[in-house]
């Protein structure tokens, strides 16, 4: 019998070479993670334009707001020239700020899951997509998500 070359493990060139051990979820989710935002920023945020859509170029949103406090104060982003430290009371404010930031994303997520079972994904896709283990976790995901924003919930 003919030997075949071992194939790439499907999550990733880190990931163990052997076909019969099942990819670390934690791992593939990561690699899936960058391989996401990538994609997104090549084909909806490849220019400055593109950009320009999810931000208001006047008014800082909460969410905004609250990166840019943790990012100056962790050193991912650095204060430009004239602009004051970061003090006790900008960090207050964020932290004032993450309850409204969180209820934000939790609406953009419940449209797009709604969005998502429109356009015909299913359960088990979402769950995946969400990095959940199972349809049920994803759609009982939903329903709080439903409850505590007050959308309307899927037929």
């Amino acid at each position: 019998m003919a030997s075949t070359p071992e194939q790439p493990h499907p999550s990733g060139p880190d990931a163990s070479a052997d076909p019969f051990t099942p990819p670390h979820p934690e791992q593939a989710r990561a690699h899936r993670v960058y391989a996401s935002l990538m994609r997104i920023a090549e084909r909806h945020a490849a220019d400055e334009e593109q950009r320009r859509r999810q931000v208001h170029p006047a008014v800082l949103g909460p969410h905004e707001a609250v990166r840019l406090v943790s990012f100056l104060l962790s050193g991912a982003a650095q204060a430009v020239e004239g602009e004051q430290e970061v003090d006790h009371a900008d960090i207050t404010a964020a932290l004032t700020l993450l309850p409204l930031a969180r209820g934000e994303l939790d609406e953009l997520e419940t449209g797009l899951l709604q969005m998502a079972r429109g356009r015909g994904m299913t359960w088990p896709e979402i769950a995946f997509g969400l990095g959940l283990g199972t349809p049920q976790a994803a759609r009982q995901r939903y329903e709080r998500l439903v409850s505590r924003t007050g959308a309307d919930a899927e037929g």
